[in-house]
C-alpha cells in the first residue's frame, strides 16, 4: 500500500507536468501558412470547399486570376467588395463566385461546373 506522502508526489509532479504541457502548446503554435490553403464557404446551398493548393500549383494559376482587382498588391476577400446582394454596380457574392469559377472551369473544360460537384448538400 503506497503512502499518502507518495501519492501526494505523484499528483504534484502530475500537476506539474500537465501545466508544463499546457504552457509548451500554447507558447509555440504552429506557424500559419503564408497563403490560404482550403477555405470552407458556408451557404444555403450546402457547403463549399475551395482547395487553394490545386488550383495553384496543379493548374499554374496566380493570385490575380480569381482575386482580379488587385492594383494596391494587397489581395482582398470577396465579401469586401460583393454584398450578400448586388446590385447593378456590383454583382452579389453568389453571381460573383458562380461567374468567376464555373466560367473558369467552362473556358478551361476542366472542373466541376454542376451545382452537387462543388456544394456539399
Amino acid at each position: 500500500m503506497t503512502s499518502k506522502k507518495d501519492l501526494k508526489i505523484a499528483l504534484l509532479l502530475a500537476g506539474i507536468l500537465l501545466i508544463t504541457g499546457i504552457i509548451c502548446y500554447a507558447s509555440f503554435p504552429p506557424p500559419a501558412p503564408e497563403e490560404p490553403v482550403r477555405l470552407m464557404f458556408h451557404n444555403a446551398a450546402g457547403k463549399v470547399l475551395f482547395g487553394h493548393g490545386t488550383h495553384i500549383a496543379d493548374y499554374d494559376l496566380s493570385c490575380v486570376d480569381c482575386h482580379h482587382n488587385i492594383e494596391d498588391d494587397e489581395v482582398y476577400n470577396c465579401s469586401e467588395c460583393h454584398e450578400a446582394t448586388g446590385d447593378e454596380d456590383m454583382p452579389g457574392r453568389t453571381d460573383a463566385f458562380h461567374t468567376q469559377c464555373k466560367g473558369c472551369h467552362e473556358d478551361a473544360g476542366t472542373g466541376p461546373v454542376e451545382c452537387n460537384s462543388c456544394h456539399a448538400i
